[in-house]
């Protein structure tokens, strides 16, 4: 009896942490748009909102690798997202990465230059 308790208490706090990992997840996200008849790429970082300012970290990943970018980015307290934009017109076309680091989260999207 006890084992079988010991093992629903063990299930229990399992799902609940798989939980707290998914609703984490929801709450760091990175997107990218891309306009072409702006010539825009737009890429934002959505977070949980906090009491005090904070600085993140962009890396926008060329096709090979090549870091063509780097910008450390200020968040004020309370605010939710931010953003950074690129020119489409003179980038190497390919499938491009676009990764954000905020303190031990490290968030990556992909998207495509045709």
């Amino acid at each position: 009896m006890y084992r079988f308790l010991g093992f629903i208490m063990l299930l229990i706090m399992a799902i609940s942490a798989n939980a707290t990992d998914m609703s984490d997840k929801a709450e760091y996200k990175a997107d990218c748009l891309i306009l072409k008849e702006e010539n825009s790429i737009i890429c934002k970082y959505t977070h949980k909102r906090i009491d005090e300012d904070k600085i993140v970290k962009f890396e926008w990943i060329e096709p090979d690798g090549t870091i063509s970018r780097v910008r450390s980015m200020f968040i004020p307290a309370g605010h939710g997202s931010i953003y950074d934009y690129r020119y489409i017109k003179g980038r190497t076309k390919g499938s491009w990465t676009f990764k954000v680091t905020d303190e031990n989260r490290e968030i990556k999207i992909n998207f495509i230059i045709e």
